[in-house]
């Protein structure tokens, strides 16, 4: 089939996913063109196994200290472009368009009347999974941002609803040799001197903290890095736990690697609200709602906790879009389900 697969570029989450998803399409006879918005291109870095993409502006949100500034975000939104980029968007010969939350495909598809089907953990809400935050707005973000056909939600549990395990690539777990008392930390969108002002009082751990910058700074025990994703990958291998953000990817990728996490959910940010909600309901990791070291200090001490071995969800899903059987998520979602153990599912 001739595809097209839209990524959000905002964070890393949806590009991980894509990771996973695309080289198997490519590698089943697919023609995939892929496209990246919401993030320039000379900011993206372990992508090259998506080459070709192209990039466009799409829409994103500002943050700033952890909080996202809605009026802000509205204020810089250049909608015209959007949609002047939607309906230039080519889908000429294209069978199926494929989105993970990226809003240009997927509108491009629904005026064109294309196939599409929107994967990622966004999608997850609209079935019944613990939420939290939500208001009018989140409700409209969700529905209309990325709009598809065909929903497939992806999230840690089922809660008892047709959704699938997380999409990652490959992980070598015999890579997985955790160092005593070293923590990765990636909170992005949280000032680095307040984090690292967080961290100086454990002095008997060291912590290995990604942020936006251009050269590898030590402080103490606290190593800064800038992004990189395979320096990246082995310190997540070396870590014996994880602080970050309330994403979806890099949690994920702890539970199967057995990391112990805690996550600071972004304030007003219903996805990574809900998130925290879901792994407190799970007792999963731990969760602090501000920089607070008191809740750090409680989680440090934890002992190690048992992975969660996942299937490979992305092989599932390419052969369910070989198939063609596009409106049968249930079976797909049974089928991936029975297949996870290490904890209680």
């Amino acid at each position: 089939m001739n595809i097209v697969y839209g990524v959000q570029g905002t964070g890393n989450g949806h590009l991980t996913r894509g990771l996973a998803l695309i080289p198997k399409l490519r590698s089943q006879g697919h023609n995939v063109r892929v496209v990246i918005s919401g993030r320039k291109k000379d900011t993206l870095f372990g992508v090259e196994s998506l080459e070709p993409f192209e990039t466009f502006e799409g829409l994103s949100f500002e943050v700033k200290k952890g909080k996202i500034n809605y009026i802000k975000s509205f204020s810089n939104l250049r909608l015209l472009k959007f949609f002047r980029d939607v309906r230039q968007f080519n889908l000429e010969n294209i069978d199926l368009v494929i989105t993970d939350f990226e809003p240009v495909t997927a509108w491009a598809a629904k005026f064109n009347k294309v196939n599409s089907i929107g994967i990622g953990h966004q999608y997850a809400f609209s079935y019944d999974i613990p939420m939290a935050g939500e208001n009018f707005i989140t409700k409209l973000i969700l529905k209309t941002f990325a709009p598809a056909n065909i929903n497939i939600g992806v999230h840690w549990h089922h809660f008892d609803q047709p959704i699938v395990p997380p999409i990652l690539p490959f992980i070598n777990r015999n890579n997985n040799k955790p160092i005593s008392k070293k923590i990765l930390v990636y909170l992005p969108f949280e000032d680095l001197n307040d984090i690292v002002e967080l961290l100086k009082p454990f002095k008997d751990n060291s912590f290995y903290v990604y942020h936006d910058i251009e050269k590898p700074k030590t402080i103490g025990n606290i190593n800064l890095k800038p992004f990189s994703r395979s320096g990246f990958e082995d310190d997540l291998l070396s870590s014996e736990k994880v602080l970050c953000n309330a994403g979806f990817e890099l949690p994920s990728e702890s539970l199967i690697l057995g990391k112990n996490i805690l996550l600071k959910p972004l304030i007003g940010q219903m996805e990574q609200l809900s998130n925290a909600e879901a792994m407190k309901r799970l007792n999963w990791g731990y969760v602090m709602n501000d920089l607070n070291p008191k809740i750090i200090s409680e989680w440090i001490d934890q002992p190690p906790s048992n992975p969660v071995s996942y299937p490979d969800t992305a092989q599932s899903i390419v052969e369910w879009i070989n198939s063609k059987s596009f409106n049968n998520i249930d079976k797909l979602s049974l089928n991936l389900w029975k297949q996870v153990s290490g904890r209680e599912i």
